[in-house]
């Protein structure tokens, strides 16, 4: 049995292959890989007294000969592959362990690997007789298989190859993307998309409790979800990762100061900005205190002791993101809010393109951003806004920019207060304290025979069905 090693990453590679040489195999290797087994005492044949024919063009040749690829291409049920194997003296093999150049760390023409995928791609292809292995983290169990059986399984061999051709596909999908980036031209979206995902993690449950759902990631990339650390409350579902990632994006849309957001249904129900992170909190809180509960409460400064019990003193929230936590805020919440996932993360990064499924398809944009700074803005009024307007208005379109659907942002209070979508003012018509309604909004018609309010119109054949109505809440007090 004879066994091609060929890798970049050098991870198990010696225990790997003198558990190989101890099972009687034949090892095979090249360039580094056969100078690191030489370092250890393992003996092994260099490609090149395989191929006759040396390594050139600095490394970019080494493997690419008939006497490697028809040794793992020849089927061993077909005589005449087995007959061309004997009439060139090419000894059959039986694995390849190959792992490529890390382009994905260190884009650049001499990082595309043109050796190993050709290799990895033809084990693939003759799984039926060939393994291929381009995980160290599969060395273990491939050499525990060998030792018990003395073959791999027609179910492992078709394992292993898919994880290859996953391996290959994403390693070209990180070159499509980098060529478009070097040369970006003038469209922003490019012809076409090549995305190759890895299950990052199960996630409890999806939109429903029947559905199954998980949370992949790029392919070789880390991102900030990968850096999360739960402290503390049940399993992410497929909603609170969702939610959670609005909540995130929003809060570090706010600016540099202090700021708070709750999201509900990927919505913000409350949002914002203060000299420290619990008046934040509260005044996001009292935006909407129905819909908080059940919400995301994300922050952008570290939670206190006092911050946290105000939060346990509330309803409750399904996730709580922030930067840091004090011990004593972490065991508080772990007490007295055991469901409550207590996530710790850093910033959130861009993404270069959004995407949302669509059937057959996927629609793309860019990402939404903050386009212009206040110094563009043009006032058309004869009066300017004052300094706290400016302040208002800002973080208005702020929150704007993360709105899933059509609706209607009101901020209020300057330096005091900012007041995102109060949700439950709307469809109310009822005047009440600290509350205005604007024109065109209508109360509801009581139910009977009962007396008309004056002042009330019946809506004609060609007149215009009144808009649901609208409300502001009043500032309340400082804390």
């Amino acid at each position: 049995m004879r066994a091609l090693l060929s890798v970049y990453d050098k991870t198990g590679l010696v225990d790997l292959a003198r558990g190989l040489v101890s099972l009687g195999w034949e090892l095979v290797s090249s360039g580094g890989t056969s100078r690191a087994l030489a370092d250890a005492g393992i003996a092994a044949v260099e490609v090149e007294s395989v191929t006759a024919s040396p390594e050139m063009l600095s490394g970019r040749v080494k493997t690419l000969h008939p006497a490697i690829h028809a040794g793992i291409l020849a089927d061993r049920d077909r005589p005449e592959h087995l007959a061309d194997l004997d009439a060139q003296g090419i000894v059959p093999i039986d694995l390849v362990v190959c792992n490529l150049y890390p382009f994905g760390a260190r884009p650049s023409v001499e990082m595309i690997d043109v050796g190993g995928p050709t290799m990895v791609r033809a084990a693939a292809k003759n799984h039926a007789h060939v393994g291929v292995v381009v995980a160290p983290a599969e060395y273990a169990a491939v050499l525990h298989e060998l030792g018990r059986d003395g073959r791999l399984s027609g179910t492992t061999r078709r394992r292993l190859a898919r994880a290859a051709f996953a391996h290959t596909a994403a390693y070209d999908a990180g070159i499509v993307a980098w060529l478009d980036e070097v040369e970006p031209g003038d469209d922003v979206l490019p012809p076409t998309l090549h995305l190759a995902l890895e299950r990052a993690q199960e996630l409890r449950y999806g939109e429903n409790p029947h559905q199954r759902a998980a949370r992949y990631k790029l392919a070789g990339m880390t991102g900030w979800w990968d850096e999360i650390v739960q402290h503390s409350g049940l399993a992410l579902s497929y909603l609170n990762v969702f939610d959670a990632d609005a909540a995130w994006a929003l809060v570090h849309d706010l600016g540099d100061r202090p700021a708070a957001a709750i999201i509900k249904h990927a919505n913000p129900c409350g949002a914002a900005v203060a000299d420290d992170a619990g008046t934040a909190y509260h005044r996001a809180f009292e935006c909407d205190p129905m819909s908080a509960f059940g919400g995301i409460v994300a922050l952008n400064r570290p939670v206190g002791d006092e911050l946290a019990a105000e939060m346990v003193a509330n309803p409750k929230a399904d996730v709580v993101i922030a930067p840091g936590y004090t011990t004593s805020a972490l065991d508080l919440l772990a007490q007295r809010r055991k469901n409550t996932r207590v996530l710790e993360a850093p910033p959130p990064a861009a993404d270069a393109l959004h995407l949302r499924p669509v059937s057959g398809g996927f629609l793309v944009q860019q990402p939404y951003r903050f386009a212009t700074a206040r110094d563009e803005w043009r006032v058309a009024t004869k009066v300017a806004p004052t300094e706290a307007q400016w302040r208002d208005i800002e973080v208005a379109w702020r929150v704007c920019g993360h709105v899933r659907s059509n609706a209607i942002v009101l901020v209020g209070g300057g330096e005091r207060r900012l007041l995102p979508l109060p949700r439950r003012a709307r469809h109310r018509g009822r005047r009440r304290r600290g509350r205005r309604r604007p024109a065109g909004g209508q109360r509801p018609r009581r139910r009977g025979r009962g007396r008309r309010r004056r002042g009330r119109r019946r809506h004609g054949p060609h007149r215009r069905a009144p808009v649901p109505s609208l409300m502001m809440l009043r500032p309340p007090p400082e804390r």
